[in-house]
């Protein structure tokens, strides 16, 4: 039986105001139990792509459609941002919070949940980061590397359907990498994942592809 199809782009057009074309008819299916590498030259539009996907920014044409519906307003992207577990390629625009423990509270929280449930999943995500016992560290002062895993950790709780990764390894350390690779086997879920590390896409993902003129290869 074929896998389900969470994410389809279907002629995606886009471009920056005044700039040239970015997006020129990009199609994609991106499937469960898949870990898609994505690679391609900077400027290329792979966070552009990536950006369209969770409703950040709206294409000139072409549909995205998400869990087997078009995703076109505003609200249409809020039902599934929870689900899409985004990391963004600098930790510092996600993690805003005093401390380690808060910044990985924060999407349950806005979720709803009950205070043990919440406790639950940070507890959880701190064991699988390998950072249990920084609940109360400052999430200022941790390294590069530390908040990069923080991050992920933030996406982690909302329990998400899949990882949107963009450029997870980027000035990360042999080490932490090796732990990056870890806690995306442990974690089980499907992955799409930026990144100008080529070792490291081989090592992880299933299916490859090249971003060059607008278009997937």
């Amino acid at each position: 039986m074929p896998s389900e199809t969470l994410i389809s782009l279907r002629d995606l057009t886009f471009a920056y105001p005044g700039g040239p074309p970015v997006l020129k008819g990009l199609n994609l299916d991106f499937r469960a139990g898949e870990t898609l590498g994505l690679s391609g030259a900077n400027g290329a539009g792979k966070s552009t792509l990536l950006f369209l996907i969770m409703g950040l920014a709206k294409p000139q044409g072409g549909t995205v459609e998400i869990f087997g519906r078009p995703r076109r307003t505003e609200r249409d992207f809020q039902e599934v941002r929870p689900s899409l577990g985004f990391v963004f390629q600098d930790a510092n625009d996600q993690l805003f919070c005093p401390t380690v423990a808060d910044d990985l509270a924060f999407g349950p929280l806005n979720l709803g949940l009950e205070h043990e449930e919440i406790h639950r999943r940070v507890a959880e995500a701190l064991d699988m980061l390998g950072l249990a016992g920084f609940e109360r560290r400052v999430t200022y002062d941790l390294s590069g590397g530390e908040k990069k895993l923080v991050a992920i950790g933030a996406a982690l709780t909302l329990h998400p359907r899949l990882l949107i990764l963009d450029e997870p390894t980027a000035a990360l350390d042999p080490g932490t990498v090796s732990r990056l690779e870890d806690i995306l086997a442990a974690s089980g879920l499907p992955a799409l994942i930026v990144s100008h590390d080529q070792d490291f896409l081989a090592r992880v993902a299933t299916r490859r592809l090249t971003m060059a003129d607008g278009f997937l290869f």
